[in-house]
C-alpha cells in the first residue's frame, strides 16, 4: 500500500513556459536593480582628466568637480553644471571664459569615464575623460 501524503503547496504547481520566462527575466534584472546606488553615493570631489582625440586642443588637463546628491558643480575655477543619476550616468557642461564644452559618461564606485566635445580657445575639439574620486 502506497502512502499518498498531501504535497506542500510549493510543490503542487505545474511549470509553464511563461512562468519560467518570467522567473528568468527576474533573475537577470534583479542584480541590475540592486546596483542602482542611493542618492548621494557619488558625493565628493572628483579629479577629471581630459584627453583630446580630435582637434588641436591640449590634452591632459585635470579639473576637480564636486558631486553633491544629483548635482555636479565646480570644485575649482570655471562654471560647471551637471547632473548625475542613481545609476551613475553623468552629463556636464563646462564654461571657462570663451571656452565651453559638454560631456557625458558613467561613474562606477570611485572611478568613471566618458566623452566630451566643445570649443576650446576657438578650436572645435572632442575627446575622452577619466575621473577618480579624491
Amino acid at each position: 500500500m502506497r502512502n499518498y501524503t498531501k504535497r506542500p503547496a510549493c510543490f503542487r504547481f505545474r511549470s509553464s513556459p511563461r512562468l519560467l520566462a518570467t522567473a528568468a527575466l527576474i533573475a537577470v534584472l534583479a542584480p541590475a536593480a540592486s546596483e542602482a546606488r542611493a542618492p548621494g553615493s557619488y558625493d565628493g570631489v572628483w579629479n577629471v582628466v581630459f584627453a583630446t582625440t580630435r582637434g588641436t586642443c591640449s590634452s591632459g588637463y585635470s579639473v576637480p568637480f564636486t558631486v553633491t546628491g544629483s548635482r555636479v558643480s565646480s570644485a575649482g575655477g570655471g562654471k560647471v553644471e551637471g547632473q548625475i543619476n542613481r545609476a551613475g550616468s553623468v552629463a556636464v557642461r563646462v564654461k571657462v571664459g570663451a571656452s565651453h564644452a559638454s560631456g557625458g559618461g558613467q561613474l562606477v564606485g570611485s572611478a568613471g569615464a566618458g566623452s566630451w566635445s566643445g570649443i576650446i580657445s576657438g578650436d572645435r575639439c572632442s575627446g575622452t575623460w577619466q575621473a577618480t574620486r579624491s
